[in-house]
């Protein structure tokens, strides 16, 4: 790095000049260096500040043993590289920074070029009280659309994350005395964003973060430092931490009867994190319109806001076009829009579709309407009794006859991961499309339909940290072409004339009337959101989760878990003997625990294990060991309790 060309912002050298864009490596003496480091050290360490810092500085040195709380109890492992850029170290330290130039031999006498990064953390610092808040600006200063919720924006103070990178699941997995449900919860109420964000003077340097005070004091100040692995981190380079990512969510710091939320409901509908609301809030104050029929600015904004969600939507299911794209209103919507507008046409008399046992009943009930109005059969694929598809056994059902086979990705009510690589292979050897519900998919697991091949799949927003009322139809780009549209009105038109009307091509042509504007835009926000996490973050912790869940609850007697696959998601159904599920919900509600008691709108995959309801936990990245062990003494405190409902 050159020391005569670092862009460092304009800071205050000590000198009383400031330094401009530009400005040539600085002397480290005394009064310059103790003002920079007092300058970033307030406020680095004022409210919230720290939550981006560690991103922005990058993979520096990691502080694993500290003579003041600094890195363990206030900084923690993801982010104490920003401690050690605010020069909190000793001089052999400097040179072992890669982001730190240090020129010449001593570091402590010879200059010290600051990386450019250092600009981007005196932007990062929050507003005080009294000021406007953040605003995303665009390079002409006006307010860009998309940059304001982002992801990074959203992001809690990653200082209250320090403790969470060590309580991984082994760490979680205390004695059982201590898996008390008020014991377990504990935790988290200590995480909650009003705990993690005390006053500025909690955390004076002096008072509890025990910086030094003066220039001289850092020659007692010793970190030993240790490059931070690339490992385990999302698109914006921070390592994954759940208690982070529940931070992001404001819902989760609710209480319900006293106690600390715990959603455990995610296979029904996943939580929103805050850039997702503030995305659909800015939308509403700046960019509300109709798309595509005006020549105003905020049309053109809408427009723009609409069509990059498709983008996003292209991107995260790696679609070759936007063009591919639909919005419909969700994964039940998408599925009748097929049935309707494909189905009606491809499908005829004695004519067979299939699906399989494990069918949500938005997958069954579309495909029994267009039998019934076209005299085709419905043939079910059955599963195992761990409640995986029989492979050989979904091959025998395909004919010529077949004309489409659509399945699950996911089961909503067991969490079985199909093996839908090898069954669209199938389906396509005997010349029938495939249709794919993901919507128990896309939030555990990556997705890329390019390598998949299915002809149609669709998925719900609000399944993937979105807005409900939301989702999206793919299809290939030479079916789509020649389906019909399913509903007429504005927007799916070229021309009208009273003799005959001219469509628009795809996917207008299927989106007819005003759409879901700002829940398009919405779901964008998610898709970002999911991808600054890592979606191999997502899986690899909701699959650790699940490991450590089924363990746990089999320490419950009397119950029994429904869907054992090899290849599951962060999904576990159970029973417990002696209850019905309905009180089993009830009475982890009092514990504030959120789960799904009752059929899971999937009846037949139940009964095909004799049953008619069950209780279901399903994971998202912001649930924890912690929130098992809350669930497995809530189970057990309920087994031994006489009070409870027995069947």
């Amino acid at each position: 790095m050159s020391t005569s060309d670092v862009p460092v912002g304009a800071l205050d050298t000590g000198s009383g000049a400031p330094i401009g864009a530009t400005a040539p490596a600085f002397a480290t003496g005394a009064p310059s260096l103790t003002s920079l480091i007092t300058k970033l050290a307030n406020e680095f360490f004022s409210e919230g500040a720290v939550r981006q810092s560690a991103m922005s500085l990058g993979p520096l040195a990691t502080p694993q043993a500290l003579s003041s709380p600094v890195s363990e109890s206030v900084l923690g492992p993801s982010v104490a590289t920003g401690a050690s850029a605010l020069g909190l170290q000793t001089p052999a330290v400097f040179s072992g920074i890669p982001s730190l130039g240090v020129v010449g031999g001593d570091p402590m006498s010879s200059a010290l070029a600051l990386p450019p990064d250092f600009q981007s953390l005196l932007q990062l610092v929050p507003q005080r009280d009294g000021q406007a808040p953040d605003v995303a600006q665009a390079p002409n200063g006006s307010p860009t659309p998309d940059a304001a919720p982002t992801p990074d924006a959203a992001w809690a103070s990653d200082a209250a994350r320090a403790p969470d990178a060590a309580r991984a699941p082994d760490a979680a997995r205390a004695p059982d005395a201590a898996r008390a449900p008020d014991a377990a919860r504990a935790p988290d109420a200590a995480r909650a964003p009003d705990a993690a964000r005390a006053p500025d003077a909690a955390r004076a340097p002096d008072a509890d973060v025990g910086l030094p005070t003066s220039f001289t004091e850092l020659d007692t100040f010793s970190f030993r430092p240790e490059v931070v692995p690339q490992t385990g981190t999302g698109a914006a380079g921070r390592p994954f931490d759940p208690y982070a990512v529940r931070r992001d969510f404001p819902i989760l710091s609710t209480r319900v009867h006293g106690r600390p939320l715990i959603w455990f409901d995610n296979a029904a509908t996943t939580q929103k994190p805050r850039a997702v609301i503030e995305r659909l809030k800015y939308f509403y104050e700046n960019e509300n319109s109709n798309i595509h029929r005006a020549a105003h600015a905020l049309a053109a904004r809408a427009t723009d806001a609409y069509e990059g969600a498709r983008e996003k939507v292209r991107r995260f299911l790696n679609a070759p076009s936007a063009k591919n794209i639909v919005f419909v209103r969700g994964t039940t919507e998408g599925i009748n829009l097929i049935a309707q507008s494909w189905g009606r046409r491809h499908v005829g008399a004695d004519d067979e579709i299939v699906i399989s046992w494990l069918e949500h009943h938005a997958n069954i009930v579309p495909w029994q309407q267009l039998c019934s109005a076209t005299g085709a059969r419905l043939r079910v694929a059955p599963v195992d009794d761990t409640g995986q598809v029989k492979l050989d056994e979904f091959e025998r059902l395909m004919g010529p006859r077949t004309k489409i086979v659509s399945f699950s990705q996911v089961s909503n009510a067991l969490g079985t991961v199909t093996p839908a690589h090898e069954m669209v292979k199938i389906a396509h050897r005997y010349g029938a499309k495939v249709l794919v519900d993901g919507a128990q998919a896309v939030s555990h697991m990556g997705v890329d339909l390019q390598a998949l091949g299915c002809d149609f799949y669709v998925f719900s927003g609000h399944k993937v940290f979105g807005p409900t009322g939301i989702g999206a139809v793919y299809g290939t780009s030479e079916i789509l072409e020649h389906m019909p549209p399913w509903q007429g009105g504005g927007n799916m038109i070229a021309d009208v004339t009273f003799e005959k009307t001219k469509y628009q091509d795809a996917p207008a042509r299927f989106e007819a009337g005003t759409g879901n504007i700002a829940d398009a835009v919405g779901l964008g926000a998610a898709i970002d959101y999911v991808e600054s996490i890592g979606m191999e973050n997502i899986s690899r912790h909701e699959h650790d989760l699940l490991v450590y869940a089924t363990a746990e609850l089999a320490r419950v007697p009397g119950l029994h878990v429904i869907g054992t696959a090899r290849e599951k998601a962060g999904v576990v159904s159970f029973i417990l003997d002696g209850f019905r599920t309905e009180d089993v919900g009830a009475a982890l509600d009092r514990e504030g625990i959120a789960v799904r008691s009752g059929h899971h709108c999937a009846q037949p995959i139940l009964r095909r294990f004799g049953l008619e309801s069950t209780v279901r936990a399903s994971f998202a990245p912001y649930n924890t060991c912690e929130d098992v062990d809350a669930l497995t003494a809530a189970l057990l405190k309920l087994e031994g309790n006489s009070g409870g409902q027995r069947s």
